[in-house]
């Protein structure tokens, strides 16, 4: 049986709780039903040579599995989907629908809902910031009209939960501090038809666990 280790933040301010990328490879581990193990890490160690040797951005998470080495979450799903029915589909067709929108999360979605994210939650008492965020709402606004317009009449991105699913609810979750998605109903709907899934709630839960504690507690 293989032995992963994957890394989370010890701790991560409120604001950014549940979203940090740990979460997805979590998840995708529950769904593939394999067991894993945390190693916690904080600033010094993000930033220690050790470290930035799995992970060379210093980011979470980096991903050990019996000595394979892996970083970037979207990367790292892709290596556990493609080994589970469960998150990847066998016939070829299905399986090409299924990394294309995993790669659509990732880059047609994902880079408008965090450069918004991130403007709202770290830049908002800039003058700049005031000045950009209409064009970074209006974009990322439409490229969440764009895809609540695929998903019309749809459960899932394609017949049935694929890892593309799973990537594209944690970009969905990232915008939490707005009603963002919530202003797409069927993008809503579908957020929390996907978080509903025993497995995300569980990744969610030992996600948050360390949190529970304050830092020097």
């Amino acid at each position: 049986m293989s032995s992963i280790t994957l890394t989370a933040f010890r701790w991560v301010p409120p604001m950014v709780q549940g979203i940090v990328r740990d979460v997805r490879v979590r998840w995708a581990v529950e769904e593939a039903g394999l067991a894993y193990q945390t190693r916690l890490i904080g600033p010094a160690e993000q930033k220690s040579e050790e470290y930035q040797r799995l992970q060379p951005f210093g980011q979470v998470p980096a991903y050990d599995e019996d000595g394979l080495v892996l970083f970037e979450s979207g990367a790292i799903v892709m290596h556990i989907a493609e080994r589970v029915e469960s998150l990847m589909p066998q016939e070829p067709t299905a399986r090409a629908r299924a990394r294309v929108w995993m790669f659509a999360a990732l880059n047609s979605i994902e880079q408008h809902v965090q450069r918004l994210t991130e403007l709202d939650l770290f830049s908002a008492c800039e003058d700049w910031a005031a000045l950009r965020r209409p064009a970074v709402l209006e974009a990322a606004q439409r490229r969440l009209a764009m895809l609540a317009h695929s998903l019309e009449g749809k459960e899932f991105l394609e017949e049935r939960f694929t890892a593309a699913d799973l990537l594209m609810t944690t970009v969905l979750r990232i915008p939490h501090h707005m009603d963002l998605v919530a202003r797409f109903p069927v993008l809503e709907a579908y957020r929390l038809r996907c978080e509903a899934r025993p497995a995300f709630q569980r990744a969610l839960a030992d996600h948050m666990a360390p949190f529970a504690t304050k830092p020097g507690a």
